[in-house]
């Protein structure tokens, strides 16, 4: 019986850490939105107060990227531990306690997952992640298209790999936007 009170200890610990590693992902990932706008910002504002400038509107689709790429590598470790709280984690503690309605223990997990506003929630959270991270880039590409004329071939390039980097991402961030219900 000590050992699976011990045991059980253990799980209680893990989920513990797990949660603080989460919410500090949470807190990670969000503030990722506010300095992709600051960035965005200061380059706008900097590419725009001279003609001799429009070059640092290339800037923007690798901050995009960048930032973007963090944004969702932490989105997806906050989702994985939210899975592996649910469908691992819960099962060992069951195991050990030989309660079938553990689960309760770690309502939220799934109660949060279960309303009907998530589905419409999680869609409209994909259209704003790819609104920062992608479409921003592609409209800096965009406007310095039009703006800069008599590019060097190299630059050409090199905006074909930011477009195609920012189409990749934006693939990547609907792949794991995590539109399930419950559990």
């Amino acid at each position: 019986m000590s050992d699976q009170k011990s045991m059980l200890e253990v799980y209680l610990h893990e989920y513990e850490k797990l949660k603080e590693e989460q919410a500090q992902r949470i807190g990670f990932r969000d503030n990722l939105l506010y300095v992709t706008l600051g960035v965005f910002g200061a380059v706008v504002s900097f590419a725009v107060a001279n003609k001799a400038n429009y070059y640092a509107l290339l800037v923007i689709p690798w901050v995009s990227l960048i930032l973007g790429w963090n944004y969702l590598v932490n989105d997806e470790k906050i989702s994985a531990i939210g899975k592996y709280i649910r469908l691992k984690l819960t099962e060992k503690i069951k195991e050990q306690t030989g309660n079938p309605e553990i689960e309760s223990i770690f309502g939220w997990e799934i109660a949060h997952r279960s309303d009907n506003r998530r589905q419409r929630r999680k869609i409209e959270q994909l259209v704003i992640d790819e609104i920062t991270f992608v479409l921003s880039g592609v409209i800096a590409l965009v406007a310095f298209w039009f703006l800069v004329s008599n590019v060097p071939v190299l630059v050409n390039i090199f905006e074909v790999i930011e477009l195609v980097l920012l189409l990749i991402l934006a693939v990547e961030i609907f792949i794991y936007a995590d539109l399930a219900k419950g559990r």
